[in-house]
Parts: structure tokens; sequence; C-alpha cells
């Protein structure tokens, strides 16, 4: 089958791989109709992420049709159109069962963090993802979710990690009627937080990046404030300024180990990879937020230390949250608001990009090129 080659940092390919197999009787093998590239994936791409290895294939947010099931699947069959949430989660241990399938505990065990994930480094269990013409889906009768009939596969897709990643930023947050709420970071996940902080009745919404394209979509999409980092001093006192110096009410990280803006950041974090990540946003977060506020974190950072402001954490009274999203917990709700019409994922896809042409997607949305906020990839057994 083709899939989706990682060669090393900001290499990629299309390559001729072996197809997958059942493996366990709660396996199934899925035949991918779509597969996006994620923010999350730069990371691994740009080699941000410890234990990412030569030959893996990337893809945590996938649909497909169900090919085969091992012997004791019984919630999808043979012929299902599903989505596939990024968690690989047992449903059956400790976590699971609180609705932590972030965090599941039996998926990656030999993490004492983060459950598994499609797609990523090893440190999340080493899974393969769904950027080919197949995927293996481990516990099928937990995380692939039948795609409800007439809804189109591009808001599915979504579903599987954008829209529930930014509503669970936006519900970390704790957000109260009239707070004004502050998301670094307008790339997918950060435009869908600003999105949802409105559904949790925030008063204002303000959206801090250094791209102008991707400011202006945020500014149609969520209807938000969005401002260029670039055009202010310094984007705290900025902030402080415009909430008559209280600080905002709420602040979201939805950046992650890339974010730009702090020269020492950068090089520490980004270029020797002395840190996990620049960790400029969550810095900015901290320092912007009210006292006694909450910071939402969902950016993703590699799982070694980062230089943060825990002084002012303490000094602030804050409240910290974060987590990585369990999509299974929060999709009945979802797939409620994009059936109603109050969120419209799809409307986030910029770009379709053959399979064969994975490398070009990358280097499309990694470089932010042709204006691009989110690409998808079309495999060319997709045949929907």
């Amino acid at each position: 089958m083709l899939a989706m080659d990682y060669r090393g940092p900001r290499r990629v390919r299309a390559a001729q791989k072996p197809m997958p197999e059942i493996k366990h009787p709660q396996d199934a093998i899925v035949r991918v109709t779509r597969a996006c590239i994620c923010g999350s994936d730069l990371h691994l791409y740009n080699g941000n992420v410890p234990d990412t290895r030569v030959g893996t294939t990337f893809g945590h947010e996938f649909t497909g049709i169900v090919e085969e099931v091992g012997p004791d699947v019984t919630k999808v069959k043979v012929g299902d159109h599903v989505l596939v949430p990024f968690n690989v989660a047992c449903g059956e241990c400790h976590f699971c069962k609180q609705g932590m399938f972030g965090n599941c505990h039996e998926s990656n065990t030999q993490a004492s963090a983060v459950g598994g994930i499609f797609g990523y480094s090893h440190t999340a269990g080493g899974y393969n993802g769904g950027q080919a013409e197949y995927a293996r889906v481990p516990y099928a009768n937990v995380g692939p979710t039948v795609i409800p009939a007439g809804m189109d596969p591009d808001d599915a897709v979504l579903l599987t990690d954008v829209v529930p990643t930014g509503y669970q930023a936006a519900e970390m947050a704790g957000i109260q009627p009239g707070d004004t709420v502050v998301v670094f970071g307008a790339g997918p996940i950060g435009i869908m937080a600003a999105r949802c902080a409105w559904l949790f009745g925030a008063g204002r919404v303000i959206v801090i990046d250094q791209v102008d394209y991707r400011l202006e979509f945020a500014r149609n999409y969520a209807k938000c404030e969005a401002y260029n980092f670039n055009e202010m001093a310094d984007p705290v006192v900025f902030i402080k300024k415009t909430t008559d110096f209280m600080g905002a009410d709420v602040c979201i990280d939805a950046v992650g180990a890339e974010a730009s803006g702090n020269a020492m950041q950068t090089i520490t974090g980004r270029k020797l990879l002395l840190q996990a990540g620049s960790a400029t946003a969550i810095h900015w977060a901290v320092n912007s937020v009210k006292k006694g506020g909450v910071v939402s974190i969902v950016g993703v950072y590699g799982p070694t230390d980062n230089l943060v402001p825990i002084g002012n954490v303490l000094n602030k009274g804050l409240t910290i949250r974060a987590n990585q999203t369990s999509v299974k917990r929060l999709l009945p709700r979802l797939i409620e608001h994009v059936q109603n019409g109050i969120i419209n994922p799809k409307a986030l896809i910029t770009h379709r990009i053959p399979l064969e042409e994975v490398a070009d997607g990358y280097r499309l949305f990694s470089d932010k090129l042709d204006n691009c906020i989110k690409t998808v990839l079309i495999s060319p057994s997709a045949k929907i």
C-alpha cells in the first residue's frame, strides 16, 4: 500500500509499505478515506519531539471504511464508515473509565503520562497512523465511531482532533459569561478554540499570531479580534492595556513547541533542543492572564523539561489546565453541534492533496504557503 514515510527532520515521502494486519482480536483494518496533516505532525516533521523514528507513518486524524475486524469486535462491522479519534484507548483502564481517553494506561504502557496516539513518536506508543491507504486500529470497540448518515466526510475527519481539541481548550479554561479569552495561535486548533469560546459564554475573544492570512481567517471564522504580535512592542503589555490593566480572564496556548516571538526560547527550544520546545506562548499566557485566572494548554510539547515562569503562576494564584484531548468523551455533543450547524468544521479545510504528493503537503503547511490553514490528504484507495 501507499503510505507517508518519515525519513528524518523535514524529509517525508510517499512510499510502498506492507499492508497492516489484524494482530489482536479487538483490531480493525480500515481503508482510509480522509487523513489530515496536523500542526502536531509539524512538531515531528521539524524534529522537535523525541523518539520520532525513521520509517514511521504519521497521521492521527483520519476516517475510513472498515475492511476487516478481529473476532472480538462487536461495535463496528465491515463496511462501516468511521471516524477514528486520535487517542488509542482501551476503554477499560482506570483513566479511560474516568473519560480520560488521552491518558489510557494500557495503550502506552511504557509511559507514565500520555496514552497511545496514532502516527506519533514512540513516546506515544509507536503506532503507525492514517496518512496511508490502510491503517490498523486497535481497541476497535472503543475508538472508531460510525459517521452519522448524511455527514460530510470532511466534517467527520475534523472531529477526530481539531474540533474536540479546540472545544476542550475552551472547556478546560472554565470560561464564565462575559469573560475575555485570549488564544495564542491562529492555526486550526487556535481558530477552533476561539470559535468554541463563544459557546461557553465568552464576552470577548482575542487571537494572537504572526501570520496575517491566518489572522484574517480567524476573524472571519471565529468572529473574534485578531492581532499580529510582530506589530506590538510586547504582547503581554498589549493585552494588559486592552483589558484595563487587569489581564485576560482566560488564556489558551494553542501553539506548543514551535512558538516564535522570543529569541532565547527559540534558540534553546527549537534550534538547540535544550528544552522541550519554545515555551514562548506559555510565558505570554501566564503573564497576560489576570490574578486568579486560568491558563489552558493544548499546544504540544515534548516530554522533557521546559523553561516556564512557575513563580508567576504561584504568585498570581493561577489555575493551569492541560491535557491531550479525550475525543471519545466529547464526540456525542460535538456531532450534535455539527449536525445542528453550530460548528462548521470543513470550512477550515483549504487544501486537498493526493497522498502521492504528501511531501508537498507538508512543505505547504509547514512553511505557511498559499494561505494554507488545513490540509487533507486523499489516498488513491479513498473512493469517497
